[in-house]
């Protein structure tokens, strides 16, 4: 890094950031002392020495000094300017008075947007009978979020009258962002607090709202304009294109990711191409270049054409939805653009940290957006990896070799990053991505955005090109699904440390340019305007050296210039030019070379035993960050916050993976259509799945559903399509009920072996782990026609077992009533129960006389008043007891006769509603417990 001074200073300011964001307090202090002292070494390392030094040290204080001042400022004024604590304000009722600082989105039965809040009233009359009084906001205005519910179908036409800028009024009542309830669970209030808002204003029906459109010169807001430009957009699209193309062509074209079909994202997703879906660098680049060939075209001068592209790049930017993908590509090209147009040479690398620095200094959170990370790694990495990678390729055809090189280097880079938040990759990725990022970027999106302009000029004209770009839609949707049918391809990691991101960057760079210097020296190409090589060339050892140095655009000389003047109006030479400014990161890939760019000297023995070594730690580290992490030896019962349902995961001490039910979302009634949301909250789908693959569970040795309740089995659903499953153990039998039938059909296409559970049956995940299923005694026999019986007292007949792991015993009950309980206790002592484990081989028995004494009960029923009676208590007398209940449910679980007895038999009782998840560790008759949430009581 060398002679990139601007570089290493933003590197230092983002380390210094980093610290800052991970460490508090005294950690903070001596992790910076830490870091201060050993940047000298590093520094030293890479040849920068005295003052620079100093400066470094002081970007690396900076960074760290900025975040936490940026953080001392980002606190809620509510506390302070109504005199109340946090507590209090939760639920607070209020009427507000602010300015509407968003766009409004609709989705079903909700609207959504931001409010500048300017003053808050009271709705509660002062002690004292009289009208409270309007409390004024300081300078400082707080922003909120507000989530309207709509109560009319009418309401939504209100709704989309609403309009940024606009002065609003509303009636609703105060309440805290929900925080993360269960270990590595999303946490809605930090993403907030990321956004400046600690607050939701929730609101019933548009009648609560009243909106008044702004005068004098608020009629002028530059947002207020682009979200009317932006809608106009999306109508021309949906009058273009049927559903689902108009929502993917909204995202493509306009970035409106948030209309695109949820089903048809989600299989984006997998295949890693959601990059595609919405607005990133690809899309600023084309939109550059096409200006540019514009330009060329109406016969412009080349400084001409270069202004006027600079200055409308923050328009597309406006246009696009500024995401920070977006935001860095746009400011890499108007450097490159204003470069080009002063004739300077043009640093990839300085271009991006020059981008990375402004966005950080504006916006300090930009540093924990998926997309600010994923857009200036993989540019960066494309700049870095690329020149190394490239030789990979040198005996394929040109055009494809270049294809190929950006494709996998891409992937490589994002790969990291992409099982840190989202947790899985499909090897089919690069194919993918080869075959269809070049169809998308290079002819979906110029055909969809003509189209879009010729719509306002003559719809009969851009209709053709709709229904190809459509034709095209089809095809890229269908090669997707089959891609995605394809079994096997997808793997599931655990979140990886950052330690470990940082070794696997290490070694692959390592390993690419032992690969890349043992092939021997590279001969001198002549290059034009827009490659990537060094802008000097040294002699001896350092030469190759620099010829890989990435991201160096080369100055052109005078007499270059000239020429370049004569072609300017060429098409070829604009087309060039906007090549090398606006891909930076691409111009290694598609540098002219001949056939003899690359020499043919052979590794040496020590290079091949280099890349060997290297080869091996890359996959030794693979392979360990695929493992499932787990204490050797241990047990772990991880009873999950899923509101007001059950699921539960064990993981035995040999590795093995159970889920008891995945909980539900429950929906009463028939809802009208015009409430059902775009992409409605399903807890399997939403919490299940996303922390099973957080926790690296590659596939669940069985799923137990104890009762086919939905807000027990509701949440399988999600966990049978997109986990692994070896077998499906239930009772037997059905509710009947559309969404249970679903669910047993997706196990029955999924070959997954289906389990009636009968009392007497025992299994053995491994050798310290077994569970003992008590209830229930059912018939079995299917009706005519080879259906399950239907029962509907689920509740009744719940799967109750008894699970002995690593010398602790927990009993899980599902949602068994006191009948069932009643009957469990009566066969368990007149010896029925002992008889139906020897019908089945099995020597487990209970106590017939005396307590059971189990280790942990998994409370019936989430607590209610309908099971856990005293005698079933008092035979179990378990030591701890377990509530899975939803926090301030309607239900009113636990219900306090239970929890009174509860503590009459000496049980500790844990609970979810109050502690979020709760783990329990076992090791040799030992349990840990740990939960999400820390109460006071228990502090």
């Amino acid at each position: 890094m060398k002679g990139r001074p601007l570089v290493v200073f933003t590197v230092c300011w983002l380390c210094g950031s980093g610290l800052a964001c991970a460490l508090t307090g005294w950690t903070l202090f001596w992790g910076m002392i830490g870091a201060i002292a050993c940047l000298p070494f590093l520094l030293r390392w890479i040849g920068m020495r005295g003052w620079s030094i100093l400066v470094l040290i002081a970007s690396l204080i900076g960074g760290a000094v900025h975040w936490e001042w940026n953080e001392a400022r980002n606190v809620s004024s509510l506390p302070e300017v109504t005199h109340m604590a946090v507590e209090e304000l939760d639920g607070y009722a209020a009427a507000l008075h602010g300015t509407l600082d968003s766009d409004v989105r609709i989705d079903g039965d909700r609207a959504d947007f931001q409010v500048q809040l300017d003053s808050i009233e009271p709705l509660v009359e002062d002690q004292s009978g009289t009208d409270p009084e309007i409390i004024q906001l300081p300078t400082k205005k707080e922003r909120l979020m507000v989530q309207v519910r709509l109560a009319e179908e009418q309401e939504q036409q209100v709704a989309a009258a609403w309009r940024r800028g606009d002065a609003i009024t509303l009636t609703g009542s105060l309440a805290l962002p929900g925080e993360a309830r269960n270990f590595g669970g999303f946490d809605y209030r930090n993403y907030l607090k990321t956004q400046y808002i600690h607050w939701l204003f929730k609101v019933k029906g548009a009648s609560s709202v009243t909106a008044t459109s702004p005068e004098g010169l608020g009629q002028f807001n530059i947002l207020r304009w682009n979200d009317l430009v932006r809608n106009q957009l999306g109508t021309a699209v949906d009058r273009l294109f049927p559903e689902p193309h108009a929502g993917y062509m909204k995202g493509l074209i306009i970035g409106m990711a948030s209309d695109i079909d949820p089903d048809t994202y989600g299989q984006f997703s997998q295949l890693g191409l959601t990059h595609i879906l919405a607005i990133s660098g690809t899309h600023v680049a084309v939109y550059v270049a096409s200006l540019l060939l514009l330009m060329s075209w109406l016969r412009l001068t080349r400084e001409t054409s270069l202004t006027i592209v600079l200055l409308l790049i923050p328009a597309y930017v406006l246009l696009s939805g500024g995401s920070p993908s977006v935001i860095r590509a746009g400011i890499m090209s108007m450097i490159g653009l204003y470069m080009a147009r002063r004739g300077l040479a043009r640093d990839g690398l300085q271009m991006i940290s020059a981008a990375a620095l402004m966005m950080m200094w504006w916006n300090p959170y930009f540093l924990l957006s998926v997309s600010f990370q994923l857009s200036f790694l993989v540019t960066a990495g494309l700049m870095i990896y690329m020149p190394l990678i490239n030789r990979l390729f040198n005996g394929w055809p040109k055009a494809i070799a270049a294809t190929a090189s950006v494709t996998v280097t891409a992937q490589l880079i994002s790969f990291p990053v992409t099982i840190l938040y989202f947790n899985q990759f499909s090897l089919l990725s690069f194919v993918a991505n080869f075959l269809l990022v070049s169809l998308i970027s290079a002819v979906v999106l110029p055909l969809g955005t003509v189209a879009l302009l010729l719509s306002f000029l003559w719809m009969p004209l851009a209709k053709p090109l709709a229904w190809v770009a459509i034709l095209l839609n089809k095809l890229t949707f269908v090669s997707v699904e089959w891609m995605n049918s394809l079994p096997g391809f997808v793997l599931i990691w655990a979140t990886p440390s950052l330690l470990w991101i940082a070794a696997y960057y290490a070694v692959l760079y390592l390993l690419l340019y032992l690969l890349h210097r043992g092939k021997g020296d590279m001969q001198h190409a002549l290059n034009v305007e827009g490659d990537t090589v060094p802008l000097s060339h040294a002699s001896g050892e350092r030469r190759l050296a620099e010829m890989v140095q990435p991201g160096v655009i080369d100055t052109p000389t005078e007499d270059q210039r000239r020429s370049n003047q004569v072609l300017g109006n060429k098409s070829g030479s604009m087309t060039t030019l906007s090549a090398s400014i606006v891909w930076p990161e691409y111009t290694s890939a598609f540098t002219a070379r001949g056939a003899g760019y690359y020499g043919g000297e052979r590794m040496s023995l020590f290079h091949k035993g280099m890349c060997g070594l290297l080869a091996l730690i890359l996959v030794a580290g693979l392979g360990w960050a695929y493992r499932t992490p787990q204490p050797p030896g241990t047990g772990v019962v991880q009873f999950l916050d899923i509101g007001q349902g059950d699921s539960t995961l064990i993981t035995t001490p040999g590795g093995k993976h159970i889920l008891v039910d995945g909980g539900g979302t429950v929906h009463f009634g028939n809802q009208e259509s015009w409430k059902i949301r775009r992409d409605p909250y399903e807890v399997g789908a939403k919490v299940v799945v996303p922390l099973l693959k957080k926790r690296g569970i590659h596939r669940l040795d069985a799923v137990i559903l104890t009762h086919a309740d939905q807000d027990h089995a509701g949440g399988l659903q999600a966990v049978l399509e997109q986990i692994p499953v070896e077998r499906f153990m239930f009772n037997g039998t059905t509710s009947g009920k559309d969404n249970f039938e679903k669910l047993l059909d997706t196990a029955v296409e999924r070959h997954i072996p289906l389990y009636a559970i009968q009392q007497g049956m025992s299994y053995a995940p491994d050798a310290e782990t077994k569970l003992h299923f008590i209830s229930p005694d059912l018939d079995h026999s299917v009706n005519e026609g080879d259906r399950l019986p239907v029962s509907e007292h689920q509740n009744h007949d719940s799967v109750v077992f008894l699970l002995e792991m690593a010398g602790a015993s927990l009993l899980f009950t599902g949602d068994m009533d006191a009948a069932a309980e009643q009957n469990l206790l009566y066969i368990i002592q007149d010896g029925s129960l002992a008889a139906s484990f020897k019908q089945e081989s099995n020597s487990f028995s209970l106590p017939s006389s005396t307590r059971a004494a189990v280790d942990v009960l998994k409370v019936a029923h989430h607590g209610s008043k309908t099971s856990s009676t005293e005698a079933w208590l008092e035979y179990w007398n378990a030591q701890s007891a377990v509530i899975s209940a939803g926090a301030n449910n309607t239900y009113g679980h636990p219900n306090p006769g239970v929890l009174e007895r509860l503590q009459a038999v000496g049980s500790q009782i844990y609970r979810t509603d109050q502690m979020g998840e709760i783990q329990m560790r076992i090791k040799d008759g030992k349990i840990e417990v740990r939960q999400k949430l820390i109460m006071d009581e228990l502090n």
